[in-house]
């Protein structure tokens, strides 16, 4: 089978990606800090807007999910100038949802990716393990981060194809 790229302007995420990331994120029918130091988030790791006492409900919560995708793929559109694979794109949708599309964007993952590099931008994901100034790949920190280390193994095995 010949794995084509194709521009990011005519991708979307696909429904086992959606799938997977609202897994990740976990559910939350009221708003909550998941981690000491984080911001107050609802659903599915919803933050625009939700203040502590928000209350939702799984079908508001995943319409509130599928909204954030849109947004952060429309930030991944402007700053990635180069095809993607549909395993590659959805890896980086979720990877963006996770850490803010401002951060995905100044990334050196994009940096990497816009010059062609497509498996240094995938290792880049792993670079993102921290959490408060700690290492989460460090198991005396696995408390502290919730996931964070596997959630970016997961992610990386999804860019490099092999998901």
């Amino acid at each position: 089978m010949i794995r084509t790229r194709t521009t990011a302007a005519a991708l979307t995420l696909s429904a086992a990606a959606l799938v997977t990331l609202v897994m990740q994120e976990g559910y939350s029918d009221r708003a909550i800090v998941p981690v000491k130091g984080d911001v107050p988030t609802i659903g599915f790791g919803t933050t625009s807007g939700v203040k502590m006492g928000d209350t939702i409900t799984p079908p508001k919560a995943l319409a509130r999910a599928l909204t954030d995708v849109q947004k952060f793929e429309g930030a991944l559109k402007q700053c990635v100038t180069v095809p993607l694979h549909q395993y590659e794109y959805d890896a980086f949708v979720g990877f963006s949802y996770n850490v803010g599309s401002a951060a995905f964007c100044r990334s050196g993952i994009v940096k990497k990716l816009n010059a062609g590099d497509y498996q240094g931008a995938c290792g880049e994901i792993l670079r993102w393990t921290y959490f408060q100034g700690k290492n989460c790949a460090s198991p005396e920190n696995a408390r502290l981060c919730g996931g964070l280390a596997k959630r970016r193994q997961e992610e990386y095995r999804q860019c490099t194809g092999g998901g």
